[in-house]
């Protein structure tokens, strides 16, 4: 009998493990990274407001949580939201979110400490391990397994407190949170110390030049998941740009030389499931 997506999602975080989970966009991004060979996708709030043409932070939940489903359709593997702050500041409105999630097919979620205030740019530690615990609450109460992914975002916001991103990590395991995240950590010597201080997978955020390792060095601090943020989406835009520009300023086509087939695509554009 086949696993449901939240269990086979699970099981890639077995004890000692390490694997890339790919950051999609769209449905068809989602369908050449499933069959690229990825075990498992996230979205990326970043990625997923620029489909959009706006800014990350800009998208409405039920957008958010309709790209997350079109993705989460279009493959067969395990697909983890990036459902930001969950929408609202109240751990009620996370808990809210995180319900409607489990209702979209996905494997999983993730939810931060950001607040998107200017002054306070994390929430209070209290409030901020609130809406950790209703986050957990309603993940626990879904009839499928779900893992909650919970980030500590001091490093994203300028706030360098190792110990407090440590603090705030173990308070997120006492939480119920499954999975541990602190993006934007600034050394290996920083992700060994995460890996150590908690007993939970801990993910690791590449995306950052100077602070984005390698899988192996990852695996060797204690990594278990590598997220690659909008890192994809980047590459894909840096390129349309580049050859967009040639043909602006040059009047050139070589980008054409470089190209991935139509086929080579499109081949992995199977029907939905």
């Amino acid at each position: 009998m086949m696993k449901e997506p939240g269990e086979n999602f699970r099981a890639l975080h077995a004890p000692g493990s390490c694997f890339v989970i790919a950051n999609a966009w769209d449905a068809g991004s989602a369908r050449i990274l499933a069959g690229m060979g990825f075990a498992a996708l996230a979205t990326s709030s970043g990625a997923s407001a620029a489909t959009l043409g706006r800014l990350d932070g800009q998208v409405r939940r039920d957008e958010a949580l309709a790209q997350a489903a079109a993705i989460a359709a279009a493959v067969s593997i395990p697909v983890s939201a990036d459902l930001e702050r969950g929408f609202g500041k109240s751990p009620e409105t996370v808990e809210s979110t995180v319900r409607l999630a489990g209702s979209c097919g996905l494997a999983g979620c993730s939810i931060e400490d950001a607040s998107g205030e200017h002054e306070a740019p994390v929430y209070d530690f209290q409030l901020a391990v609130e809406r950790v615990a209703a986050a957990a609450e309603a993940a626990r109460s879904l009839p499928s397994a779900f893992v909650l992914t919970a980030r500590a975002e001091n490093c994203l916001h300028g706030i360098v407190d190792l110990d407090d991103t440590i603090r705030r990590l173990q308070a997120f395991e006492k939480a119920g949170a499954d999975v541990l995240f602190a993006p934007g950590l600034p050394s290996l010597d920083a992700v060994r110390q995460v890996c150590a201080a908690v007993s939970r997978p801990v993910n690791f955020m590449v995306g950052i030049p100077g602070r984005s390792f390698s899988v192996a060095e990852l695996a060797n601090a204690g990594v278990t998941r590598i997220s690659l943020a909008s890192s994809l989406h980047r590459a894909a835009m840096t390129g349309m740009m580049q050859a967009a520009s040639e043909v602006l300023e040059k009047g050139t086509f070589t980008y054409l030389d470089a190209l991935v087939s139509g086929r080579d695509m499109t081949r992995h554009f199977s029907p939905p499931r």
